[in-house]
C-alpha cells in the first residue's frame, strides 16, 4: 500500500495526497529517506573514487595533522657560525597550520648555509613524493647570490645536489620565490654522490655571495609532494558510512522546517491545518529529493578524475583560488548536469506542495479537527473545508520552499 502511495505521487499527486493526508502515516517518508541515504552514499562512492588528494611529507591532507612542520619551528634548523636561527611570525605564507616562517641572519657574511635532518625518512621513488618544494625570500643584501646550492642527504652522508643558481638570477628581491624540483630516478639537474631516493633523510642550502653584506633569508612551506592517493583508498568504507550519516541530516531537517514554513502559513491565510497529516504529506513530497539522490549517482559517473593539490587543501589563499580555478574547469560539465537537476527538483518540490496544500485545507476531517479547539463563532465560520486557491497553494509552496533553501544554506546542509 505504501509504496503504491509513493508511486502514485508521481503520477497521480491531485489524487493521492488528498488519501495521504485522510490516512497519515510515517512509513512512506521514512522510506524515502532510506532510499535518499543510499542515493547519498552512491553519488559519494562515484565522487571517491574519482578524487585524489596529494599526499605530502610533513603529512597536511587529507588529515590535516601536521601542516607546514617544517617551516613552524627554528628548532629543527642549524646554520653556519655566525647566524641566527629564529621564527618570524609575520612574514609567512599563510595557509593551514602554518604560523610562521624560519629566518636566517648575519652580519658581514658572503655564505650562509642552512640545514634540517628529518625526523624518519623520506622516499621519492616512482610511486611515492615525486617533487620537492619550498619558498625562499631574500631580504638583504639586493645583490644576487653568486651561488644557490641544494642537497638532499641520504644514507651515511650520501647526497643528491641540485645547482639552484639560475633560479635566483632573475628573482625579486624581497619577494617570496617559489621553488619546485622534480625528485626520483631520473629527474633531471641533479649530481648523485652515492645517494639512494628512498631514503632521504636531510635537506641543505647554502647561498653565497661575491661581496659581505648583512644577509636576512626567510624560508617556508617545505614540503615533499606529488603523490596522489585516491579518496576511497585512503578512507575506504568509513568514507561511505560518514556519507550515509551525513544524509539523514539534510532530509529531516528539510522535512521538518517545510512542514514548518507550510503550516505557519496556512494557519496565517486562515486556512485548516494539523501538523501529522501535513507533515506526513510534505514527507511523501519528498520524494523528489530521493529520486534527485539517484539521479546524481548517474551524473557522477560521468565525472573524470580530479587532482586535489596541495595548493587547494593546505594553500594560501591566492593559492587556493588559482588551483582551485582549475578543478572547477575540470568538473564545469559535470557541475552543470548537477545544477540542471537541482534546479529542475526545485521546481517539482514546489508542484508537489502545492497539491499537498490543497489537500490539507480541503479535507473535512482536518477542517474540524482544526476547529475543535476554536470558539463556537470561530467555529460557524470555518467548519467546512474550503481548500485555498491553486494560486494561494503555489504561493504558500513556493514561499515555504525558498525559505527553507535559504536556512539550509546557512547551515550548510
Amino acid at each position: 500500500m505504501v509504496a503504491k502511495e509513493i508511486l502514485e505521487v508521481l503520477y497521480a499527486p491531485h489524487k493521492v495526497f488528498k488519501k495521504i493526508v485522510q490516512n497519515p502515516g510515517y512509513l512512506g517518508p521514512f522510506l524515502l529517506l532510506l532510499i535518499f541515504v543510499l542515493g547519498q552514499v552512491g553519488g559519494s562512492y562515484m565522487v571517491a573514487t574519482r578524487s585524489y588528494v596529494e599526499t605530502t611529507s610533513p603529512q597536511t591532507a587529507p588529515l590535516v595533522a601536521q601542516g607546514d612542520l617544517w617551516t613552524e619551528a627554528a628548532s629543527y634548523w642549524h646554520a653556519n657560525d655566525g647566524v641566527t636561527v629564529s621564527n618570524n611570525t609575520i612574514d609567512y605564507i599563510n595557509g593551514t597550520l602554518a604560523t610562521a616562517s624560519i629566518e636566517f641572519t648575519a652580519s658581514d657574511a658572503n655564505n650562509v648555509s642552512m640545514e634540517i635532518n628529518f625526523d624518519g625518512s623520506v622516499r621519492c621513488a616512482a610511486d611515492a613524493f615525486q617533487n620537492v618544494s619550498f619558498r625562499v625570500k631574500q631580504v638583504t643584501p639586493s645583490d644576487t647570490p653568486e651561488n644557490v646550492s641544494l642537497y638532499l642527504y641520504s644514507l651515511s652522508d650520501s647526497y643528491f645536489y641540485y645547482d639552484l643558481t639560475s633560479e635566483f638570477s632573475s628573482s625579486t628581491v624581497d619577494q617570496w620565490n617559489n621553488i619546485t624540483l622534480t625528485t626520483g630516478d631520473g629527474a633531471a639537474g641533479w649530481e648523485n654522490n652515492g645517494a639512494t631516493w628512498e631514503n632521504i633523510t636531510g635537506l641543505k642550502l647554502e647561498f653565497t655571495w661575491s661581496e659581505t653584506a648583512n644577509v636576512d633569508l626567510l624560508v617556508d612551506r617545505l614540503f615533499f609532494k606529488g603523490d596522489y592517493e585516491g579518496l576511497y583508498g585512503l578512507y575506504g568504507v568509513s568514507y561511505l558510512a560518514n556519507a550515509a550519516l551525513n544524509a539523514f541530516a539534510p532530509f529531516l531537517f528539510e522535512w521538518l522546517l517545510l512542514t514548518g514554513l507550510m503550516y505557519v502559513m496556512i494557519k496565517g491565510l486562515k486556512g485548516s491545518v494539523i501538523w501529522r497529516p501535513l507533515m506526513v504529506a510534505v514527507g511523501f513530497s519528498l520524494i523528489v529529493i530521493a529520486i534527485q539522490s539517484i539521479i546524481l549517482v548517474a551524473v557522477y559517473s560521468a565525472l573524470p578524475d580530479v587532482y586535489y593539490p596541495l595548493e587547494v587543501l593546505a594553500g594560501s589563499n591566492e593559492e587556493f583560488t588559482v588551483a582551485y580555478q582549475v578543478i572547477l574547469d575540470t568538473i564545469a560539465d559535470v557541475t552543470l548536469a548537477v545544477a540542471v537537476v537541482q534546479a529542475f527538483s526545485y521546481i517539482w518540490t514546489v508542484v508537489l506542495g502545492t497539491f499537498v496544500v490543497r489537500a490539507v485545507t480541503g479535507d473535512k476531517k482536518i477542517a474540524e479537527q482544526a476547529t475543535m479547539s476554536a470558539t463556537v463563532s470561530e467555529a460557524t465560520t470555518s467548519i467546512e473545508a474550503v481548500p485555498f486557491s491553486w494560486m494561494k497553494c503555489l504561493l504558500v509552496s513556493g514561499l515555504s520552499l525558498f525559505v527553507t533553501i535559504i536556512v539550509l544554506g546557512l547551515f550548510g546542509l
